[in-house]
């Protein structure tokens, strides 16, 4: 598979660090960005390679020349005039699926896992997203439980008062029929028309188009993958890097978890949550999933909510409080990676009950279902994982599942996390 990485950029608010060199240039511990993608690339099979270039091309063609340096095959597509961040790819010869990547983003991605997703989706167009520390500045995805993209929200774009913290990180495989679904024609692109050249940008004109059509779906990770586009997330990813996080966090490699319990771990325990209006993160929680997110652990919820069986809220009704949450941690600074939640109860007779929910399941705590389904999704390694909740279920849970597990009492996350990780440094 081909895979075109735009690296044309000036990239304006990084440049008072390195005013003269391309973003793509930038070094993170002596090596270029755009090196290490190349070198990530090569090593999972993809080395026919095309960049598209324009500010200061002529210093990224010397670095990489053909790439068989990296043994890779390189090709280029200068724009001696901007052609929007999408002009090139109509310029291209591209008839079958491509990757399309960012050459200023630092990530670390099992692309062939997120290559199988769009395969088995049969969309036209995988978005890569993924949870981050400022979903309220960032690009939402509003995607249903299929993965099918059903809204992008800019960040200039009102939102719900709550949504998930769902983030489009500007990695892409794309079916290049997408171009024609456009009406966009190749001809009409740098063309001069009333003194403006004629561009097309990526999102607004060839994806956001796409959505609820059923042929746009998004891969959700928690992979790394971050913009080092200022200053203060420069000196960031740099430190993540040197601390061994960018890597570990690819999941061909096993993943270390903190799961997480809801009700009185996270959120201040009211018996069965039924109103949204009664969720309420309890002190320190916030600050304690910073540094879940920090550690290069991941963070993951598993919760039961046999409300939903007994008839007592719906399914959405759930997702909106779910919702609530990840709204609250992301004002702070603060993200979960996944969120498992059991809907089932074993016992019958409730008013209103839905009765194919009432049963016997593998997933509710104590028993180990949602950890052991999480475990298959994302690779974890259960043995160095942990498992805190504030019930013996919760304990329970996590010994069958093989993780290390603390009780706490409500409003103990904090000090559980920090002596954690402190016993791990």
């Amino acid at each position: 598979m081909k895979v075109v990485i735009m690296a044309g950029g000036k990239g304006t608010r990084i440049s008072e660090l390195f005013p003269d060199i391309p973003k793509p240039l930038i070094k993170i511990d002596g090596v270029p960005v755009l090196e290490r993608e190349i070198v990530s690339l090569r090593n999972q099979g993809f080395t026919d390679i095309i960049l598209t270039v324009g500010y200061m091309a002529e210093k990224i063609e010397k670095y990489f020349g053909d790439g068989s340096k990296w043994g890779v095959k390189i090709e280029y597509f200068v724009e001696d005039k901007p052609l929007g961040n999408a002009g090139a790819l109509f310029k291209l010869d591209l008839t079958e699926n491509f990757l399309l990547l960012n050459a200023d983003a630092v990530f670390d991605v099992d692309f062939n896992r997120m290559i199988k997703f769009h395969q088995k989706h049969g969309g036209l167009v995988t978005l890569f997203t993924h949870p981050n520390s400022h979903p309220y500045d960032s690009g939402l995805i509003i995607a249903n439980k299929n993965g099918e993209v059903l809204n992008w929200l800019t960040k200039e774009e009102d939102r719900p008062e709550y949504y998930k913290n769902c983030v489009n990180a500007g990695l892409h495989v794309i079916n290049p029929e997408v171009f024609d679904l456009s009406g966009i024609k190749s001809d009409d692109i740098g063309r001069e028309v009333n003194g403006q050249v004629q561009k097309v940008d990526l999102d607004r004109h060839i994806l956001k188009p796409l959505c609820g059509t059923g042929k746009m779906f998004c891969y959700n990770s928690p992979e790394y993958i971050k913009d080092m586009g200022t200053p203060e997330r420069y000196y960031s990813v740099e430190k993540d890097f040197n601390a061994g996080i960018v890597s570990a966090k690819n999941l061909s490699h096993k993943q270390k978890v903190f799961f997480l319990d809801r009700d009185g771990t996270i959120n201040r325990y009211v018996g069965f949550l039924r109103d949204i209006a009664d969720f309420e993160l309890l002190n320190g929680v916030p600050e304690a999933i910073r540094l879940i997110n920090e550690s290069g652990y991941l963070c993951i919820v598993v919760t039961n909510q046999p409300v939903v069986a007994r008839g007592e809220i719906t399914t959405e009704q759930l997702d909106e409080i779910h919702n609530k949450m990840e709204t609250l941690l992301g004002k702070e600074g603060a993200y979960i990676d996944g969120l498992y939640y059991c809907p089932h109860h074993p016992d019958k007779g409730f008013k209103g009950e839905v009765v194919e929910l009432k049963m016997d399941c593998d997933c509710r705590k104590p028993k180990p279902g949602m950890l052991i389904k999480a475990a298959g999704d994302l690779n974890i390694d259960l043995k160095q994982s942990y498992m805190i909740g504030d019930s013996d279920n919760d304990i329970v849970a996590g010994e069958t599942a093989g993780c290390k597990t603390v009780k706490i009492k409500e409003g103990g996350l904090l000090e559980a996390v920090r002596g954690i990780l402190s016993d791990n440094n």
